[in-house]
């Protein structure tokens, strides 16, 4: 395993908020690689979707606070190393820029220890996405190495189904939202997930849990509301949100021009997203 690439690593909240200042962005760039969506020519080998994530990244790194690579996406190509690779590479090459590593893991005792292991040690993340269903102790082992961001109210359509069951006349959303900001938050570094295609949700989550930043996913590609997103999450600060789009940055062109495509996807969208914060 290789060794991390800093011998001292900021805590979660702390990289964050120099990632913000330094960006001067809230645009998080998602990265999901998919082999039938790369660009025309290019192959499809685990080789070439590493070529072409590093190009994406090079070209993005200085508009965006995060990066949030997808683990699945590597695990079902076989592309573990090219994942620790490409983690590798954003920590040295752009170590203002957060690493999140988009893993949804959730366990208990030394299952999740060892998930611990994979997040921050094998791919040296800056924080790892959990499911909070199992629970604070579930979490601890997470919040022991890095920081913890929590699924909260999501993007995709059946996130009701659960999320916004009734628990004391309280949403699920908004009690994992007051765990998350109380007992969580206790012993280590945290935010949450909620999706853009929820505004309404977000504003009562942020009422919620003052400052602690928020993933929002679903601004690209799945058709989230970025301006009403940014203006229900954002804080007095200007800050705290980490606004997430793949697949409309990754796969902004199919041809060879697809980095400087990408590059102005993530402009525009970076754009987008300081206009609709309040100045």
């Amino acid at each position: 395993m290789d060794a991390a690439p800093h011998t001292t690593t900021p805590t979660f909240h702390g990289q964050l908020g120099r990632a913000w200042e330094r960006s001067g962005s809230m645009l998080c760039v998602g990265l999901d690689p998919l082999p039938d969506r790369l660009p025309a020519g290019t192959g499809s080998s685990t080789a070439d979707v590493l070529a072409f994530l590093l190009d994406i990244v090079a070209a993005t790194a200085d508009l965006a606070c995060a990066f949030k690579p997808q683990v699945a996406h590597f695990a079902a190509l076989g592309a573990e190393a090219e994942l620790e690779r490409l983690c590798r590479t954003i920590r040295t090459d752009h170590p203002d820029v957060t690493l999140l590593l988009d893993a949804k893991r959730g366990d208990i005792g030394t299952t999740a220890e060892r998930y611990a292991v994979e997040a921050f040690d094998r791919y040296h993340a800056h924080a790892v996405t959990v499911n909070p269903y199992l629970g604070t102790d579930a979490a601890r082992p997470f919040l022991e190495r890095g920081g913890v961001v929590a699924l909260c109210r999501t993007s995709n359509p059946g996130a009701a189904e659960l999320q916004s069951l009734e628990v004391d006349g309280v949403p699920l959303y908004l009690r994992v939202a007051d765990m998350v900001a109380t007992r969580w938050s206790a012993h280590g570094d945290c935010a949450l997930v909620v999706g853009a295609t929820a505004p309404s949700e977000l504003g009562e989550v942020r009422a919620r849990v003052g400052d602690l930043p928020i993933l929002v996913p679903g601004i690209g590609a799945q058709g989230g509301d970025l301006a009403a997103s940014v203006a229900a999450g954002v804080t007095t600060a200007g800050t705290g949100l980490l606004l997430s789009s793949s697949r409309a940055i990754l796969y902004a062109s199919d041809g060879p021009d697809f980095a400087t495509a990408a590059r102005a996807e993530a402009e525009r969208t970076r754009h987008a997203i300081r206009a609709a914060t309040p100045a």
